[in-house]
């Protein structure tokens, strides 16, 4: 893995790792395409006919949509700030016993990143981690003006979990993730509490739900949504008014969020994972984590994201896809669960 002299897998590694990338199969990349170049309004490249690129920055890739059959999030990518960092989270890893494989020529090319490691993840997501993005001066042709990313990484994923424990070990060992917050929730009639992760100065890079004691996962793919952030207000708004204008499904109208303040709305991306577009969260800051304390709230919004109703042959599959799935375990990866030494 590396040549570099052992370095201490306990110091920590808070604040310079970033969510960098997410990777999705798909049978439907034209669907994908109207959606992200139409819909979203992100710059679109499509490298060869089984393949979609997203950017949103300087990056040469931060959507990764590759045809396949999963119709899911099959992989995320983490951006690490240097090489002395990389080799203490994968010594984290192979220290425990978990397999790393190196990532060919070809991932690298398709994720727009230098070298990357790979290794299992909760929830069948593979986690990858890259320390040089590739960069490109070649302008964005997008409708949004902007989206705000730098260090605060992509955005977030949300995760819905019967496994909480095993989920937030996992990213504690692995990234020193620190606790945001909490917010109690009725959803559908389910009652869950959601613990927000955070990374670096985004207020949380992890959501996970615990569902806890439910025999079956209610939510098909495995991540529940992805979020990005948009620049300016008349951004977001303007990508919920094409979203409905191009008969995307919308899940969640524009609202706000009692923790960490964002306005965003979620509509379902062709995968049937949702998509959140959002605009202004918290931004943690250095002085701010310093005195931080995690904070239970009661409910997901202040206002809005009123649920938008779901169709009949919507209600059928959902209810398929949950019978398909009734008493299967969830994925963990239990040797990423110890203590950092800290």
């Amino acid at each position: 893995m590396s040549d570099r002299p052992r370095i201490d897998p306990s110091e920590s590694v808070y604040g310079a790792v970033h969510l960098g990338y997410l990777v999705v199969h798909s049978q439907r990349l034209a669907d994908w395409h109207r959606f992200g170049a139409l819909a979203i309004g992100l710059h679109t490249d499509r490298p060869d006919a089984d393949t979609l690129r997203f950017r949103l920055d300087d990056r040469a890739c931060r959507f990764l949509i590759r045809r396949g059959t999963t119709e899911d999030v099959t992989a995320l990518g983490w951006h690490v700030d240097d090489h002395e960092t990389f080799d203490r989270i994968l010594a984290r890893v192979s220290d425990r016993g978990v397999p790393i494989r190196e990532g060919t020529a070809e991932d690298c090319a398709l994720r727009g990143v230098e070298r990357l490691w790979r290794f299992p993840g909760p929830k069948g997501i593979e986690t990858e981690v890259f320390t040089t993005p590739i960069t490109t001066d070649e302008p964005l042709r997008m409708l949004s003006s902007g989206w705000v990313t730098g260090e605060a990484g992509l955005g977030h994923v949300a995760i819905v979990s019967r496994e909480p424990e095993f989920m937030h070990a996992y990213y504690r060992t692995l990234f020193d993730s620190r606790l945001s917050d909490f917010i109690d929730e009725n959803v559908s009639g389910l009652r869950m509490k959601i613990r927000f992760l955070r990374v670096n100065e985004r207020h949380h890079s992890i959501a996970v739900a615990n569902i806890r004691g439910l025999k079956i996962d209610p939510i098909r793919t495995r991540v529940q949504h992805v979020n990005i952030q948009s620049a300016t207000l008349e951004d977001m708004l303007a990508a919920f008014g094409r979203v409905t204008d191009l008969g995307f499904r919308m899940a969640w109208s524009v609202g706000q969020h009692t923790n960490d303040r964002e306005l965003s709305f979620y509509c379902v991306t062709p995968s049937g994972f949702e998509l959140e577009v959002g605009w202004n969260p918290v931004v943690i800051t250095p002085e701010l984590d310093r005195a931080w304390t995690a904070t239970t709230y009661q409910g997901i919004s202040i206002w809005g994201h009123n649920t938008v109703a779901q169709s009949p042959l919507d209600r059928f599959d959902q209810l398929r896809n949950v019978v398909a799935r009734l008493r299967t375990p969830e994925i963990t990866v239990p040797e990423l669960i110890g203590s950092t030494g800290k």
